[in-house]
């Protein structure tokens, strides 16, 4: 059996993560791989409520602490359901979004990045391969503005993103990538990434 791989896309709103997690996808499927698209926050009843918080204005309906504990129980849920069997299974996870971006959001809101990163790598596999998508804040809000009817949520404000672009460009691991770049060749440059972190995997 193929050994499964957990590649994890991060970065702000409408940086184009999604696109690329598509594209990604398609190529394995191409290559002949088993592939598991998958999101943080689910569409689990953790992860609807953290959807509607966002709409709602979550600052005002709930501490940190609590926001942290619903990332929490989502995330607990989804790798036990969905990522850890894929990966047993020798699958490609394609995954927008994960720990990565509640270190960015919820501690920007006042939690200690290190104990959020201490609880959720407790529960949460290190991807093998983990690619921020970068744009700058006004490419963003734009693209956002363009593709949705709805007004921006709670985690979209400008100075928000601002802080949480900056965060995504401190995590060692990751491989940075221009998501101002036409869509081909940033798939191009993602899966030269994926490829080369591969030839380093045990």
């Amino acid at each position: 059996m193929a050994r499964g791989l957990l590649i994890v896309l991060e970065g702000i709103d409408g940086s184009g993560k999604t696109t690329l997690a598509r594209g990604i996808a398609e190529t394995f499927r191409a290559r002949g791989r088993e592939v598991v698209v998958t999101a943080e926050p689910t569409n689990g009843p953790h992860g609807q409520r953290i959807r509607d918080l966002t709409r709602t204005g979550r600052r005002e309906e709930m501490t940190p602490e609590e926001e942290f504990a619903l990332f929490t129980d989502d995330r607990r849920e989804h790798v036990e359901g969905v990522v850890y069997p894929a990966l047993e299974r020798g699958d490609v996870v394609v995954q927008d979004r994960s720990y990565f971006s509640t270190v960015a959001y919820q501690g920007d809101r006042g939690l200690s990045r290190a104990h959020i990163l201490e609880v959720s790598t407790r529960i949460a596999p290190t991807p093998d391969v983990l690619l921020v998508v970068d744009v700058p804040v006004d490419v963003a809000l734009e693209r956002i503005r363009a593709t949705r009817d709805a007004p921006a949520d709670d985690f979209e404000k400008a100075a928000n993103l601002e802080r949480a672009r900056a965060t995504f460009q401190t995590f060692d691991a990751a491989t940075v990538l221009d998501g101002t770049l036409p869509p081909s060749i940033l798939l191009a440059r993602a899966l030269a990434a994926i490829d080369s972190r591969r030839l380093n995997l045990p």
